[in-house]
């Protein structure tokens, strides 16, 4: 099973870090306030800290280059199924989004919020989406009674969005 490994840090000690592993599919992150390291494999990791992941859903590929988000939901124990069931039988629209590369949907094994990772071409391609129909359609009922995100026994606090400009390392 692929997974991903998430490790943060200074911009310089990662992208160090992330040059001392070149055989690795490493992604530099970098925010203004924050830098990250992704690693996705199918072994271990070469972190020593960090959180981890097990990929449940995967798009596209990984590249060196664009603008990431990641939508950070905490989900509790007993709402696992009913948000990885969501999840696996998504529409899958995103995909054909123009600027549109990859996208993982990865299941935390040492805490309970869950990351969904999509990479873009920039930014604007991000923003774009946020306002495109299929954005409408897969998140239309969000916010009303109907919708996953109102369910409390499936969200014990709200989800939050992360977003880093890709660097070279």
């Amino acid at each position: 099973m692929k997974k991903v490994y998430i490790t943060n840090g200074t911009e310089n000690y990662l992208g160090k870090l992330a040059n001392e592993h070149l055989q690795e599919n490493t992604l530099l992150l970098v925010s203004p306030d924050n830098a990250a390291l992704l690693h996705e494999t199918e072994g271990d990791t070469f972190f020593k800290e960090g959180r981890n992941y097990e990929v449940l859903d995967s798009v596209g590929e990984v590249v060196k280059n664009g603008f990431a988000v990641f939508n950070n939901i905490p989900v509790t124990e007993e709402g696992r199924p009913l948000f990885e069931h969501r999840f696996k039988n998504r529409a899958g629209k995103i995909e054909t989004e123009p600027g549109f590369l990859a996208l993982r949907v990865l299941r935390p094994t040492n805490s309970d919020t869950y990351v969904i990772f999509t990479l873009w071409e920039d930014e604007k391609s991000f923003l774009d989406w946020k306002e495109s129909n299929s954005f409408k359609t897969a998140h239309k009922k969000q916010g009303t009674s109907e919708g996953l995100d109102q369910q409390k026994q499936v969200f014990p606090r709200p989800s939050y969005i992360t977003s880093f400009r890709v660097k070279e390392a």
